[in-house]
């Protein structure tokens, strides 16, 4: 994408109106990548999602008859065609799936072949697993066929903070390179760090979100062991039901999402196209239990309230929020009463979409993926259905967006991303902007046009 073209999609505002009033840098999302069990791209994931297309299916792998529940969600897409040699011999699978969503995420910001100050950029990916692949696979190596066979890159293959790294490594990021690990809030967490870094002037760009690669007979079996997993076998695509009555436990998938943040002056000055405003986060930690989320759903909804204060906006101001919904019985009853506390029961609240139903819970990617998700739900006004939501629970007083996307209103939209980990991890992302219809109208009024599109 050209400048003229960034500043031509931009609008005059930069799709975000209001002034904090406290004097904190003001932080917006440039650029967007992913590659999800739905699609190798952003643009093919959201579309799937629109869709309704389902990306859970039984597993074909050698070891699948060995574990006891072989559903998963695999990236539609293999990572290699986009790496070099080198990156795919020195980089584990999960790595891989940081760079190549990373790789797009540049090139969306309209990074490719512009100087960026190094001392200025920052780089914030999480994981919950990291390279776990390479090191089980590095133990097995070893005792079968001894020490001297080991991969010499295994150890830094393995580290949970080698996603963050490669891309840091990447990119030439001098500004800071962090590796959050909160379970299955990872994603968002890392989100979170880098709007942080920006605000705290520490850098102008980060480069941020979420990457996992979980799918391997050791993890499988251990969340089967924990009864965390759908028994839907015979079903894939029905296995996962967020807030459906007949929920029996997530699906495991992998993937990544990164997305690239900026101080809203630094994207003025280079006529970046924004897609929307990160205007508040809120985090918490439940102190409950290290693998259930406190049942009342109040610290969570704590985490809700403190994201949207920071962000200067009411909950009757929030028209979407994007819910963590793994599909656990527990696990979504604790956030619908956390949702249902802040923003009320089903009647006049946000249209709530859980992605998970299609995607599967890419753990530490989840909170990235399903930020993209937000904020395209942002930019072109709609909020994706979730699937296999038949019968509602007694214990989900919301509005659970099903069987079709739905509109969504206004010159601005509010949108939430909540995010909930195996720990007590809570973080609530709030995003605002004007979705491109709108942008449409109010250039075309002025006479200057704008590209629909352009955003993507």
């Amino acid at each position: 994408m050209t400048d003229a073209s960034l500043a031509a999609a931009a609008g005059p505002d930069c799709a975000c109106r209001r002034d904090p009033g406290d004097g904190r840098r003001r932080v917006v999302v440039t650029g967007l990548g992913a590659t999800t069990p739905l699609g190798g791209d952003v643009t093919s994931t959201w579309q799937a999602m629109l869709r309704g297309d389902n990306g859970i299916r039984r597993l074909s792998e050698p070891w699948v008859d060995q574990v006891p529940i072989p559903l998963g969600a695999p990236v539609l897409r293999e990572p290699g065609p986009g790496l070099s040699p080198v990156q795919r011999r020195r980089i584990d699978r999960c790595g891989q799936l940081a760079v190549t969503a990373a790789q797009e995420a540049w090139s969306d910001a309209g990074f490719d072949g512009t100087a960026v100050a190094p001392d200025r950029t920052g780089v914030a990916i999480s994981t919950a697993m990291g390279g776990i692949s390479t090191l089980i696979g590095g133990y097995e190596t070893w005792k079968a066929r001894g020490w001297r066979r080991i991969h010499p890159a295994a150890i830094p293959m393995a580290m949970a903070n080698a996603p963050a790294a490669v891309v840091g490594l990447l990119l030439g990021a001098r500004a800071g390179i962090h590796a959050m690990v909160s379970a299955c809030a990872s994603g968002a967490h890392a989100i979170a760090t880098a709007a942080d870094m920006i605000r705290a002037g520490h850098a102008d760009v980060v480069v941020t979100g979420g990457a996992d690669a979980p799918l391997h007979p050791l993890v499988l079996s251990g969340f089967a062991t924990m009864r965390a997993l759908s028994q839907r076998v015979s079903e894939p695509a029905a296995a996962s039901r967020p807030y459906d009555a007949g929920r029996d436990g997530f699906v495991l998938g992998e993937g990544a999402g990164v997305l690239v943040l900026e101080a809203e002056e630094h994207a003025s000055r280079r006529g970046a196209r924004v897609y929307a405003e990160l205007a508040g986060v809120g985090i918490t930690s439940d102190a409950y239990h290290l693998a259930h989320p406190e049942p009342t759903g109040v610290v969570n909804a704590t985490a809700i309230r403190t994201s949207l204060a920071a962000a200067g906006v009411t909950a009757a101001e929030v028209e979407h929020v994007n819910a963590n919904a793994t599909s656990t019985v527990p696990g979504d009853a604790a956030e619908a009463r956390a949702l249902a506390s802040v923003f009320g029961e089903a009647a006049g609240g946000p249209a709530v979409s859980a992605n998970k139903s299609m995607t599967g819970h890419t753990l530490g990617a989840a909170g990235a993926i399903e930020s993209i998700a937000t904020v395209l739900a942002i930019r072109d006004g709609v909020a994706p259905a979730t699937a296999n939501f038949a019968r509602p629970d007694r214990d989900v007083a919301i509005d659970v967006v099903h069987g079709a996307p739905r509109p969504l209103g206004g010159s601005e939209i509010v949108a939430l991303k909540n995010s909930t980990g195996f720990g007590g991890h809570n973080v609530a992302i709030t995003f605002r902007g004007r979705p491109m219809a709108a942008r449409a109208r109010d250039d075309g009024a002025g006479g200057g046009g704008v590209d629909p599109a352009a955003g993507r």
